[in-house]
Formats: structure tokens, C-alpha cells, sequence
């Protein structure tokens, strides 16, 4: 039995990975921690000004120290990938590998708002024009996703704390030796975009394990059997990092 403690992407939750992803691994007999980040989901009376990056890595930090978590699978989606990489770098002896679901893979000193150029100036002038100058509401929706999904999400979706896409991580221990392995949606990812050059980065590269799904970003909704299927998969399987 693997334990899993799944982070979820922007302006998410663990709401919505309890809709079917976390269901589904349970009833594989697995054990699942579905965090929610400060200032989001049902954490959205947290939400502030100061509520950074450092503030989401500390939660899950915070989870695997209260809940005596050892062995884990830590898993991120989208932002969630620059929470686990932080995390990797302050408690590896708590983590058996990383996974990645179409996520971010942050280097050390970058932040979300360096993913494009002139992004953050756009997240601060979002910020400044309907956000109270610190929040930025819900992004787009993924191509494929179904308008009840949709429905049921758009409530339940909260804004970020401005300083959780500009705070830039910090590695004290470098890049990560723990194995990680990285699931790439390819529905609605344009040629020649980061997304793009990202896959191919990871899928040449032989320290990650590389999975594709013809799918849209928001993999937990669209395909939660396939992206559970790979969990699965690497749990069972496990390969040690090489350098």
C-alpha cells in the first residue's frame, strides 16, 4: 500500500481532486492525503496579502510532519509542481519519489511569474486592476474540459495570493536526487510553446520518467482513471534517480 499526498494547482483545492482522483486511489486500497493550500478551497478565510510560496511549501511540510508521513509519493499539478520541488528540498528523508502532472519543475530562483516574458507585469496589473492589488482571480479552463465539470468547479475555484506566483524558490540542497517522473497532457499546448519545450526537455532527459496523456491540462477531471493508472504504476515501480 503507497501513500500519496497529492498538491493541487492554482486557484484549486483538495476539492478538486476528491472529485474522482482521490476516490479512485482509495479504492485501490491506497492511502491519500488531498492537501488544500493556504488561502484556497476551503482554506479561502486564510487568504492575505502575505500568503507566499514559502507558505505553501510549509503546509505540506506541515503535513507530512503532523501526520508522520514517511515513503510518500508526493504528487503536483500545475503550480503544485513549484510546492513539491520546495518541499523535496526541505524534508527528502519523507518523500520516495516525485511526481508531476503537466506541472511546473521550477529551478532554483525562479518563480511562476518567470515562466514567460513580462508575466509577472501582467500578474501585478491583474492584481492592481480586480484584485485588491495581492489577488489574481481564476485562469482559463482547458479546451477538453466538460461544461458540468465547469459549472460545478467555477464557485468553488478561489484567487491567489499575488506572492505565491512571485515568490522565487529556494533550494538550499540544489536539484533533487529523489526519482521523479513527469505526466504530460498534450491537448491545448501550442508548438513551440514552454509547455512544449518543457516536455521535450524531460522526455530526453533519463534522471525523470516520462508519461503522455491525449488529454487537456486539467488531467484529474478529464482522464482520472489514466492519470490514476499511472500513480498506480509508480508505486508499484519505483526507479532510483541517477545523475
Amino acid at each position: 500500500m503507497a501513500t500519496f499526498v497529492i498538491v493541487h494547482g492554482a486557484w484549486g483545492g483538495g476539492w478538486s481532486w476528491n472529485k474522482f482522483v482521490v476516490p479512485l486511489l482509495r479504492a485501490a486500497g491506497e492511502t491519500v492525503y488531498p492537501v488544500t493550500l493556504t488561502g484556497l478551497g476551503e482554506r479561502t478565510h486564510l487568504a492575505s496579502p502575505e500568503v507566499s510560496l514559502n507558505t505553501h511549501i510549509q503546509d505540506v511540510v506541515n503535513v507530512l510532519f503532523y501526520e508522520d508521513l514517511t515513503d510518500v509519493l508526493l504528487v503536483g499539478h500545475s503550480y503544485g509542481g513549484n510546492v513539491i520541488t520546495g518541499v523535496a528540498d526541505r524534508v527528502p528523508e519523507r518523500l520516495q519519489q516525485l511526481v508531476y502532472l503537466d506541472a511546473a519543475t521550477p529551478a532554483d530562483g525562479q518563480s511562476s511569474a518567470d515562466t514567460l516574458p513580462g508575466r509577472r507585469e501582467q500578474l501585478e496589473e491583474q492584481a492592481r486592476q480586480s484584485g485588491d492589488g495581492w489577488q489574481i482571480a481564476p485562469g482559463a479552463i482547458p479546451p477538453d474540459q466538460s461544461a458540468e465539470i465547469t459549472d460545478w468547479a467555477r464557485p468553488r475555484r478561489s484567487p491567489m495570493p499575488i506572492k505565491t506566483m512571485t515568490t522565487a524558490l529556494e533550494l538550499t540542497h540544489g536539484e533533487t536526487t529523489l526519482p521523479r517522473a513527469f505526466v504530460y497532457c498534450t491537448v491545448g499546448k501550442e508548438p513551440g510553446s514552454p509547455q512544449v519545450a518543457r516536455a521535450e526537455r524531460i522526455r530526453s532527459d533519463p534522471r525523470w520518467r516520462f508519461f503522455e496523456l491525449n488529454t487537456g491540462h486539467n488531467l484529474h477531471y478529464s482522464a482520472p482513471q489514466e492519470t490514476v493508472d499511472i500513480l498506480l504504476e509508480l508505486a508499484k515501480s519505483p526507479v532510483a534517480a541517477t545523475r
